[in-house]
């Protein structure tokens, strides 16, 4: 089994990288590597998109890198790998984002991305916030209401269809956390930081046999 975590260029994938690599060892996960090249995409069982930035840089960066793009919506869209977005990563799923200006997105999820409208509250939404689990899903076996995950983002993803949201936190208003459908899972904080939340849910990923 190997699980490749694609390298755009948008952000440090270290502390991803070493996350998915410790819980492959401890659930039999297989290999897990990063890599920017299309052949490494196309013979991926499951595949994790990071991000960090903003959504128009990102989309331009992954949509930059034809092969690789396409090597992602074919392994996704047509074979149904298990894919997770992380971040920007997750954000990319949407149809559009609205930051800065309009840019389209993977339209994989029935969704927009805008910028948090948190009255009195500081933007971006950073450290330490509690899950509110509104859908179960394989992926969050073990996460319940109230655990806690760690965020870095001033926009967030306004879903159209309610079965797409799984989690979201309360940020003067509900912010989504987690979105799922088919094969696909997203998640707007980093895993990968959220201690045990992150790693239980990273666990679950890799064990996902949709």
């Amino acid at each position: 089994m190997l699980t490749v975590l694609i390298d755009y260029e948008s952000g440090n994938l270290h502390s991803a990288e070493k996350a998915f690599q410790r819980m492959a060892r401890e659930v039999g996960g297989g290999e897990v590597i990063v890599s920017d090249r299309a052949e490494d995409v196309r013979r991926a069982d499951r595949i994790v998109l990071p991000g960090d930035g903003a959504f128009p840089a990102c989309a331009r960066a992954l949509k930059g890198r034809e092969n690789l793009y396409d090597a992602l919506r074919e392994m996704v869209e047509d074979k149904a790998r298990p894919f997770m977005g992380i971040c920007v990563g997750m954000q990319l799923m949407a149809r559009i984002g609205h930051e800065y200006e309009e840019t389209a997105g993977l339209g994989w999820i029935d969704g927009e991305v805008a910028r948090i409208g948190a009255e009195g509250l500081k933007v971006p939404h950073m450290g330490w916030n509690d899950l509110v689990i509104d859908r179960p899903h394989p992926v969050l076996a073990g996460i319940e209401t109230g655990q806690h995950a760690y965020f870095v983002h001033s926009y967030h993803m306004a879903v159209a269809a309610p079965e797409q949201l799984l989690a979201h936190v309360d940020y003067g208003h509900p912010v989504t956390a987690i979105i799922g459908r088919d094969t696909m899972v997203g998640t707007q904080f980093h895993p990968e930081k959220s201690q045990q939340t992150g790693l239980r849910m990273i666990a679950n990923f890799l064990t996902w046999s949709p």
